[in-house]
């Protein structure tokens, strides 16, 4: 098995990086740390995490990929989580519960990726 810090950084095939970026600094407090003429990378919330907004004419394509997620601190915060997702411009796509006291929610981004938001307790 080969170590690592888990997985690092999504790119995400997007219409207008400086739209996403917007978006996910409102939703998640991510902060830009480089671009070019086409892309943005960008770091946070986790230490290790990168979502890298890259201009391409087939945006919001999602492929393989069916969502991809965030893990909330405290179930409490679901609610909030559903005014910050909006406020940014997202769109709740559907919300409830895996199970009692884990929440969860499914938001849109701008370009129509979808993002799940979840609270799960940590295992031992």
């Amino acid at each position: 098995m080969i170590r690592t810090h888990g997985l690092n950084h999504i790119s995400l095939s997007v219409r207008d990086p400086d739209a996403s970026l917007a978006f996910y600094s409102a939703l998640f407090g991510v902060r830009e740390y480089y671009r070019d003429e086409g892309t943005i990378q960008a770091l946070g919330p986790g230490e290790h995490d990168v979502l890298v907004f890259e201009r391409r004419p087939q945006h919001g394509v999602r492929g393989g990929i069916h969502h991809f997620g965030f893990r909330l601190v405290s179930p409490g915060d679901i609610d909030a989580a559903v005014e910050e997702a909006e406020r940014a411009g997202g769109t709740v796509l559907r919300r409830g519960e895996h199970c009692p006291g884990q929440p969860y929610l499914y938001v849109a981004d701008p370009d129509g990726y979808e993002i799940e938001i979840w609270y799960e307790p940590a295992t031992a």
